[in-house]
């Protein structure tokens, strides 16, 4: 997986390549596809990956099951990350006029 690159655009780089394989007559089973994609993700998703190898049994897992759950765990990655940034900047405001009582 490139830097920056999501799961949907490296799914569609992987099918393209996988497909063109094919094409060269070289055939890959459903479960070396999903192992191939486990392995090309960085170490960030080392948690997942090993949650995903430890939950399901990558013989029988769709490719297309692996993509979803992928995709997800991106959506809640980026939405953790938007929050903290939220809260982030919610520290630095400036509230006017605001009186402390002792």
């Amino acid at each position: 997986m490139n830097e920056n690159e999501d799961i949907k655009s490296m799914f569609s780089r992987f099918t393209n390549i996988i497909n063109a394989l094919q094409a060269l007559d070289k055939m890959y089973s459903n479960s070396e596809m999903v192992r191939k994609i486990l392995r090309c993700l960085p170490r960030s998703w080392m948690p997942k990956v090993t949650a995903i190898e430890e939950a399901k049994n990558l013989n029988v897992l769709p490719l297309e099951d692996l993509r979803g759950s992928l995709m997800t765990h991106e959506l809640s990655m980026q939405k953790k990350d938007d929050d903290e940034e939220k809260e982030e900047d919610s520290c630095f405001k400036i509230i006017p006029n605001r009186r402390f009582l002792g």
